[in-house]
């Protein structure tokens, strides 16, 4: 029996960030230096981003003035969400780790159980037929952790298997995914619930360091859940089977992109080298997961426009290829590992989705390793193909991406 995603929620905080306003500000702080001044500039013009998201109610309020947040009340006193992030001069602050950590730990279950009722509702499944839960962060920890919480705050049954992926970056919700699909081979009865949640916008900071530079001109924060069985009578009008994974890690890259604890917040490395290497060694990645079938559409995180473009040429791919992740980069920033099931649910929702496409999903994390799964849409016979455009934009709206140049 084949696991397929039976639906995708998502969910973003209201507060929005404008590129061009975010790029002023750290432009603007103090004792940057020219020339970080100009690289500040070129990272966020190059980005191909419009808008983001965030937790920061402060930063974003204290960008766009009475209009940073949507209808959303604004944070009550005491909210983690209200901590100042930056001073009335406009300079940025730098909370402990610790800092950045508790406001994770306060304000990331409620968007990852946004996400997942989104996703159950979608699925017409109740919180007690899940069997399994799977969560997905690289932006905080604590224990018990988010895959406890979603069975507190959904009402899931307290005996559902619960397992998380942690630290792995922007391509773990492939593995989550794969992960999902072996325990539906192995109990066919199983209701799989995937859920990632990332506040990469914590761990902001200024510096002169190009590569932090270019981590505030890229990330944003979101979650998205699916839910995944292998029960044929559970699925609707539409779904993904999950019919392969592949997973490669390049010859070299291990020090090009990393993510690790500091004591100002997480800290990325991502060097220029980064979307070289994709472009150099995607054709092999990808012919592994593939092999002699087709691809009708693509599904590739938008690790930043530089990475697009790479893999873009790499796959002699026509310019249209990636419209889907371009689009979500374009709206959402980069939310590492949330933002491949931004994509697949945009492409899921669309009007254009027929019986039988075909689905590449590639997905790119520290190491440097290529996470690849082969998806095949069903359309029921009979089904409504015909999700207006808009709504389908909508839908994604509910977060990478710069490029790294």
């Amino acid at each position: 029996m084949t696991a397929r995603i039976l639906s995708i929620g998502t969910a973003v905080p209201p507060a929005v960030l404008h590129q061009n306003s975010v790029r002023d500000l750290f432009a603007a702080q103090p004792g940057i230096g020219r020339l970080s001044q100009r690289l500040v500039r070129a990272a966020f013009d190059a980005s191909a981003i419009e808008t983001r998201h965030t937790v920061l109610t402060d930063l974003a309020e204290a960008l766009e003035p009475g209009g940073a947040r949507s209808d959303a009340a604004g944070p009550a006193a005491g909210d983690p969400a209200a901590l100042p992030v930056i001073s009335d001069d406009g300079a940025l602050l730098s909370p402990s780790t610790g800092t950045r950590n508790d406001i994770y730990i306060a304000l990331a279950p409620e968007l990852s159980a946004r996400a997942a009722r989104e996703a159950l509702s979608a699925a017409s499944v109740a919180p007690a037929e899940i069997t399994h839960v799977v969560t997905v962060s690289c932006t905080g920890m604590y224990a018990p952790g988010p895959d406890y919480r979603l069975v507190r705050d959904l009402g899931l049954p307290t005996t559902v298997e619960r397992y998380h992926l942690g630290f792995i970056g922007c391509a773990a919700a492939v593995p989550a995914l794969r992960a999902a699909a072996r325990m539906c081979a192995a109990q066919p009865d199983a209701v799989v619930l995937v859920v990632c949640a990332e506040l990469c916008t914590l761990h902001f900071r200024v510096a002169d360091d190009p590569d932090q530079i270019l981590a505030a001109s890229l990330f944003a924060d979101g979650a998205a859940a699916a839910v995944v069985s292998a029960d044929p009578a559970r699925r609707g009008e539409r779904w993904l089977d999950l019919d392969r994974f592949a997973t490669a890690v390049t010859d070299d890259g291990e020090r090009d992109m990393t993510w690790t604890i500091g004591d100002a917040g997480f800290e990325m490395v991502l060097t220029a080298e980064v979307p070289r290497i994709i472009g150099r060694e995607i054709r092999a990645a990808v012919a592994e997961v593939i092999g002699d079938g087709r691809v009708d559409t693509w599904a590739v995180h938008p690790g930043g426009r530089a990475v697009l473009d790479r893999v873009e040429s790499g796959l002699d791919l026509p310019s249209d290829a990636l419209a889907a992740s371009r689009a979500v980069l374009r709206d959402y920033g980069n939310m590492s590992s949330a933002t491949i099931l931004f994509i697949l649910r945009s492409l899921l929702d669309a009007d254009t989705l027929r019986d039988g496409e075909t689905i590449a999903t590639l997905a790119f994390g520290p190491g440097l390793t290529m996470e690849a799964a082969l998806l095949t849409a069903g359309v029921a016979a009979g089904a409504d193909t015909g999700v207006a455009e808009t709504a389908s934009t909508d839908a994604v709206r509910a977060e990478p991406v710069a490029s790294w140049t």
